[in-house]
């Protein structure tokens, strides 16, 4: 069951051990995604050549791949990288990013649940429902669909990759092969901040590096996500002092304001 107190305690988690999180990322957003790593106590690693990945890999304790800006040597690296993972039993976190906008990045984004075993897959409405065989409507790499509307596409992908799919929006939804939770924090500015959702995926990184439940890992990162977005938004001017605030919101997130602000249904 997913808690208050067990949120709290994965945040605790990360914090003693400081897990090295290996991210496979796009050149938009891993200024941000290290930098909220850190801010939440885990330890960010960006290495994308070939000739390192797998050697990283081992030292690390989850992998997130995201295909942000995608590349064939890149793609490459993550294969290898996802394929180690799995050897090792490491979790990898798949984030799609774009997926169904171009029939290049829907492919990759399929040739990486064919070829490793993935943890966690997420990503929007539109990005869900491409990787299950539809033709959503995109937007480049913004979903115009609502993310209530990819949950019933999200249990049937979850059943057949074995993964736990996370579909954000307003409301996120942590879907698994039995189970789904609503996690209804957050706020509108996050949306205005290029990369939040890559963001988020990072941090997923992080808990599943302490937590092997997924399912309740990944509820606890996107629950955090939308808290320290709600306490940005709430000090914000505007989108640039929102990622400042967020950072901030991240590293100084305490056990009360989990309490305060948890809305899980």
């Amino acid at each position: 069951m997913i808690t208050k107190e067990s949120l709290i305690t994965d945040l605790h988690k990360i914090r003693a051990k400081a897990p090295l999180v290996h991210n496979i990322t796009n050149y938009v957003v891993m200024n941000n995604t290290a930098n909220a790593l850190l801010a939440i106590g885990a330890s960010p690693v960006m290495a994308h050549a070939v000739g390192e990945v797998k050697d990283m890999v081992k030292l690390a304790s989850s992998l997130v791949i995201n295909i942000g800006t995608l590349s064939p040597a890149w793609i490459e690296a993550m294969i290898i990288a996802g394929k180690a993972a799995n050897k090792r039993n490491i979790p990898v976190v798949f984030d799609p990013v774009g997926a169904g906008a171009t029939p290049y990045r829907t492919h990759t984004a399929r040739q990486m649940m064919k070829e490793c075993l993935l943890a966690v897959i997420r990503g929007n409405a539109s990005e869900i429902m491409a990787l299950a065989g539809s033709k959503p409507s995109t937007k480049g790499v913004d979903s115009i669909a609502a993310s209530h509307e990819a949950v019933d596409t999200a249990v049937m992908l979850a059943k057949k990759t074995g993964a736990v799919v996370v579909v954000s929006g307003s409301v996120d939804y942590i879907v698994s092969q039995q189970s789904i939770i609503k996690v209804k924090n957050g706020s509108p500015m996050m949306a205005m901040v290029t990369g939040m959702g890559c963001t988020a995926t990072a941090l997923v990184g992080a808990f599943v590096a302490v937590n092997s439940d997924y399912f309740h890992a990944s509820a606890h990162a996107m629950t955090v996500t939308g808290i320290a977005g709600e306490i940005a938004a709430e000090n914000a001017a505007g989108p640039g002092s929102m990622q400042i605030h967020f950072l901030d919101a991240l590293y100084n997130l305490k056990d009360e304001e989990i309490v305060s602000h948890f809305n899980i249904e």
